[in-house]
């Protein structure tokens, strides 16, 4: 939503932010995870075509944000299903939007009508200074009611960002009716039902191509039991 405002001028600038950062956490994850935990040579190894996979998933830590209906939204939230999760705020004038439309899509890729949902998709506000609960859920369900929202101060939003690579910073715009612009990492991460990170994809993003990665992802790790 760009409250009667173009695309800001920062928006490339975001949108290279993201893709950047989004590309160099998986490549430090991948990394990092290999040469801790290498993938044993009879392991097929998983190709995707919109995504990057970590070759072990990387289990979440606790922390404590709040959700669109005031609710605690914690670790326990994304147990038991698999979540697409991406950060932003309300204000965003194009990427944010773009984001919130990819999951609607996507979520209507991997999930046939009428049958039960294959994921939740989450959107994390970066903004608690002006982003509400309130204004959180009409945000998320101007697009899918189904959609869930959630934010925190600043400290507890790190405790989850940080671990999921998606970086994001304040910045000053005094030139605008805005005030300020958030500039934050436009990648999706995708979550397994054991609180664990398991892909990346960095923008731009395709519905298709993630659904199929999904399809993929699930065939070929299926949570332990």
């Amino acid at each position: 939503m760009n409250q009667g405002r173009g695309p800001s001028r920062g928006s490339l600038g975001r949108l290279i932010f993201g893709i950047v950062i989004a590309a160099a956490a998986a490549g430090a994850w991948f990394g990092m995870d290999y040469f801790a935990h290498p993938i044993a040579p009879s392991r097929p190894s998983l190709e995707l075509k919109a995504g990057t996979p970590l070759p072990k998933p990387k289990a979440l830590k606790p922390f404590t944000l709040t959700d669109q209906n005031g609710k605690p939204f914690t670790l326990d939230n994304l147990r038991g299903h698999w979540t697409f999760l991406a950060i932003g705020y309300t204000s965003c004038p194009d990427i944010c939007p773009t984001t919130l439309a990819t999951f609607r899509a996507l979520s209507r890729q991997v999930t046939p009508k009428g049958a039960k949902p294959a994921a939740q998709f989450v959107f994390v506000s970066v903004d608690p200074g002006r982003d509400t609960p309130e204004r959180l859920a009409q945000y998320v369900h101007y697009f899918d009611p189904n959609f869930l929202g959630a934010t925190g101060t600043d400290r507890n939003l790190k405790a989850l960002t940080g671990q999921l690579g998606l970086p994001y910073a304040r910045v000053e715009d005094k030139g605008s009716a805005l005030g300020y612009l958030m500039d934050h990492s436009a990648a999706i991460v995708l979550i397994d039902p054991k609180a664990r990170l398991t892909a990346v994809f960095s923008s731009p993003h395709g519905p298709k191509a993630m659904a199929a990665d999904f399809a993929a992802i699930r065939a070929q790790r299926p949570p332990p039991s």
